[in-house]
């Protein structure tokens, strides 16, 4: 999850402002995506998950990084309480876990990455949904 996390920040250095949603079950490793996404951009900090916080911002190299997870967020409100709208006007990249607690309130994703476990390991698919997202699967499958 790591490599393939490092692999997508590589694909998506260029690009400023994306907003990628995060899938699958509690334990699939969304929040280790993130590690090695912020470690394929050159952050060597440590990467706090946001559960409780929602939110955990980062800065690389002038960039902003937002980590979102609202696993344990109760009523979509909530977001509004932190002022949600603000964090995608900005030029940032934002990473959400369990966007659809967050839904109607997201904008839409650039890319969607679904995570799945199993036995033997975790199978990863990587749906763009912007041209964008297009652009950054192109770069990562070279």
């Amino acid at each position: 999850m790591l490599a393939f996390a490092t692999q997508i920040a590589s694909a998506a250095h260029d690009y400023s402002k994306i907003i990628i949603f995060l899938q699958g079950p509690l334990g699939a490793g969304k929040t280790t995506f993130v590690r090695g996404f912020l470690r394929g951009l050159g952050f060597d900090g440590k990467v706090k998950s946001p559960t409780y916080t929602l939110v955990e911002p980062y800065e690389i190299a002038e960039r902003k990084i937002f980590h979102f997870d609202f696993y344990r967020l109760n009523h979509v409100k909530e977001l509004l309480d932190i002022g949600i709208e603000e964090y995608f006007t900005v030029h940032a990249i934002c990473l959400i876990e369990w966007p659809e607690k967050g839904l109607p309130l997201l904008p839409p994703a650039d890319l969607i990455i679904e995570i799945a476990m199993h036995d033997t390991g975790r199978d990863v698919s990587l749906k763009a949904h912007s041209l964008l997202g297009e652009k950054i699967v192109k770069e990562y499958l070279g």
